[in-house]
């Protein structure tokens, strides 16, 4: 780090984290990002639905972004950061942030962009193949795997809602009831109309050839092939650096259904902490990579607001005295 003291620390280098990086350095401010160098969608091979840079592989579109921000004066950094606080006693607010290998520095305001984890179900497999041919988004990875056999592996009450999501994808579509709810005749009424299969038996395992996913191995045995499998993954934001600040996660629903944790913000990503704000999908569990990107840019405005705020209070006191 060339500086010790910054307008702004950024936590986390990934769309939000940079997008703010990048408007707040073209706004003449000091700025430093830390990046862990983990991002959420390194195991896939292409983003999508972004446009102006659609297809574009996930490293590729990090390394444009860190050398925009950079362009404009930004620093960037490899380091994970364990905590951060308030400096005590300081005549403005101010934050000191620590990283896990000791070192630390001070910031005017925090932009925290961490992301989130998926925590995948306890199925043997599904890990190794995350992010290629075992999804969550159709919109992320729905056309890539169109029109062929697709599974959906059943671990809650919303894997129906999947399974008549993906069917736009494909007409051949399984829904593996696993340990997730038996559907109601309603639910079972709808899958029948769309021609989306159901196989009762929970899943073993996953069957793999030269590097490729082919089937669903039942616990009875019996293989199912399939090309592509759906899971419901857990979203689970990575908040330690918020809550060493105080701020807590709360549980993000759907259909009344828990689907993960974030950290609450208002929609420019202030938080209830004042000094500190949040983007990206720590905060946004079901953001995509644009709208990660749009987030660290509102977030990044609203912190230079709040700068040139304080500076002119700072200006008029430093005038009267």
């Amino acid at each position: 780090m060339k500086q010790q003291r910054f307008d702004v620390v950024i936590v986390g280098g990934g769309a939000a984290g940079l997008s703010g990086a990048l408007a707040l350095s073209r706004a003449r401010r000091s700025v430093l990002v830390i990046d862990a160098g983990e991002p959420r969608n390194a195991p896939a091979s292409h983003v999508h639905n972004y446009l102006g840079r659609e297809s574009t592989p996930p490293g590729e579109l990090l390394a444009i972004g860190r050398g925009e921000a950079a362009g404009y004066g930004a620093e960037i950094v490899e380091g994970r950061v364990a905590s951060a606080e308030r400096l005590p006693g300081a005549g403005e607010r101010g934050f000191r942030v620590v990283t896990e290998d000791g070192r630390s520095v001070e910031a005017r305001r925090l932009l925290v962009t961490t992301g989130l984890v998926d925590e995948l179900p306890p199925v043997p497999g599904l890990a190794e193949r995350w992010g290629r041919e075992v999804l969550h988004c159709p919109y992320c990875h729905g056309h890539e795997v169109a029109d062929r056999p697709i599974g959906v592996l059943a671990t809650g009450p919303l894997a129906v809602h999947q399974a008549l999501m993906w069917r736009q994808w494909s007409d051949d579509v399984t829904l593996f009831l696993h340990t997730g709810p038996e559907p109601t005749q309603e639910e079972y009424e709808q899958l029948a109309a769309r021609g989306v299969a159901v196989v009762d038996g929970e899943v073993a395992g996953l069957e793999v050839a030269d590097d490729r996913f082919t089937g669903v191995r039942l616990a009875s045995g019996r293989v199912i092939p399939r090309e592509a499998l759906v899971v419901q993954a857990r979203f689970t934001a990575r908040s330690a650096v918020l809550e060493s600040l105080g701020l807590e996660p709360v549980a993000q629903e759907m259909g009344g259904v828990v689907i993960g944790s974030y950290i609450p913000t208002d929609p420019t990503g202030a938080t209830e902490v004042p000094g500190v704000w949040a983007a990206g999908n720590v905060t946004r569990l079901t953001e995509q990579v644009i709208g990660a990107a749009a987030a660290g840019l509102m977030a990044g405005s609203a912190v230079n607001g709040d700068l040139i705020t304080e500076d002119t209070r700072l200006a008029v006191a430093a005038r009267r005295a």
